[in-house]
């Protein structure tokens, strides 16, 4: 696969899953098991988990942030390898144990 068809699949996963809460094609974007390698504040940081366990993960979220949105600022594609830069916002409604 070619950088620029992962850096597609990222955004369209990032569009879809995050910002769009829709999960028809996570198979296709979504390793089985996805692993959180860096995400200190994420309940699920550093663990491997199952689709239904991210769609959990994405509901929580989600739940708490009903107008969540991730705006990607830069994207860098090295070898087999993509990054990028991104930004949340959301109004926080709902509740998450670490935050009032």
């Amino acid at each position: 696969m070619q950088n620029q068809d992962r850096a597609s699949l990222l955004m369209k996963f990032i569009s879809e899953v995050w910002n769009e809460g829709d999960f028809r094609n996570l198979q296709s974007l979504v390793a089985d098991p996805y692993e959180i390698l860096s995400d200190p504040n994420d309940p699920w940081n550093g663990r491997a988990i199952d689709y239904e366990t991210f769609r959990r993960r994405i509901a929580y979220t989600r739940n708490a942030f009903p107008d969540v949105h991730f705006e990607v600022g830069e994207t860098i594609a090295d070898g087999d390898r993509v990054a990028i830069r991104w930004r949340m916002s959301g109004t926080h409604l709902g509740d998450l144990p670490q935050l009032p």
